[in-house]
């Protein structure tokens, strides 16, 4: 499958050659031709289908970022309600499955994790953290069965930057009232711009990181399949398990980690 979709991007491409040089009467130039191969590339955004609403207009599109979240989400959805009836159906005397010790394997490596890094209060954010670092986890390693990881679109990861940004604005604010602006003017008042664009920076910082480590490994992944079609027979299997798995499993926690330590930071007494 893979190599017949390349054989029919390679099509594609020629045709659109003969397109431009039958249209101009010239050999096409090397920037278009790059425009061309990278328009085709696998790593690349595609939109699936779009549509209109009425009354407004805007066209809008379903792209592939949009069927890689839904699936991931839909994933960790249908894992989480079977885990939770199966929890339900257990006994204490029962013997427990396969699924259900990887689930609770999973539970508990978390809930240290924050507990290790909050302490008295992790339990009011061990739910988000839990959720995040699966979502980041599931969405980065999606590469692996044919999706192009959500989290190597920006829009994904500025959205996750701003939802840490918000809960630590919320509750820097909430434990701390007027304080939580007046410490912007601390050590010294004109160190204000400084402290105002440090704050503005954790959106930015957080979902920069995660996007450009994901969206690196995509490219260097599609490049290869791309220029290297019939050659990648086994190689490519390690580097995925180093974009894919393990730098996959590192930036999901170094974003979850950074998120707690944010927090923690507002909430200190």
């Amino acid at each position: 499958l893979h190599l017949c979709d390349r054989r029919q991007r390679q099509m594609c491409i020629r045709d659109r050659i003969k397109y431009y040089q039958k249209k101009e009467g010239e050999k096409v130039g090397s920037t278009m031709m790059t425009s061309l191969v990278a328009c085709d590339s696998s790593f690349m955004i595609k939109s699936l289908c779009s549509f209109r609403i009425p009354g407004v207009d805007y066209d809008f599109s379903i792209n592939t970022t949009h069927v890689a979240m839904l699936l991931v989400s839909l994933f960790i959805l249908i894992v989480a309600i079977i885990a939770r009836v199966k929890i339900n159906k257990a006994n204490a005397s029962d013997t427990p499955g396969m699924f259900q010790n990887i689930i609770e394997l999973v539970i508990e490596m978390l809930g240290s994790m924050v507990d290790g890094i909050m302490g008295r209060n992790a339990n009011r954010f061990v739910n988000y953290i839990t959720t995040l670092f699966i979502f980041i986890i599931i969405s980065n390693i999606s590469g692996l069965f044919g999706l192009r990881p959500p989290t190597a679109d920006y829009g994904v990861t500025l959205a996750l930057g701003l939802i840490t940004f918000v809960l630590v604005q919320f509750n820097g604010i909430k434990k701390n009232h007027v304080g939580h602006f007046t410490a912007l003017f601390q050590p010294i008042w004109f160190l204000f711009p400084i402290n105002l664009i440090g704050e503005f920076a954790v959106p930015l910082s957080l979902s920069l990181r995660l996007f450009g480590n994901v969206m690196s490994g995509t490219v260097l992944m599609g490049l290869i399949y791309d220029l290297l079609g019939p050659y990648t027979v086994a190689y490519p299997a390690l580097l995925h398990a180093y974009f894919d798995l393990f730098s996959g499993c590192i930036q999901a926690y170094v974003f979850s980690m950074l998120t707690m330590v944010y927090v923690n930071d507002k909430i200190a007494d």
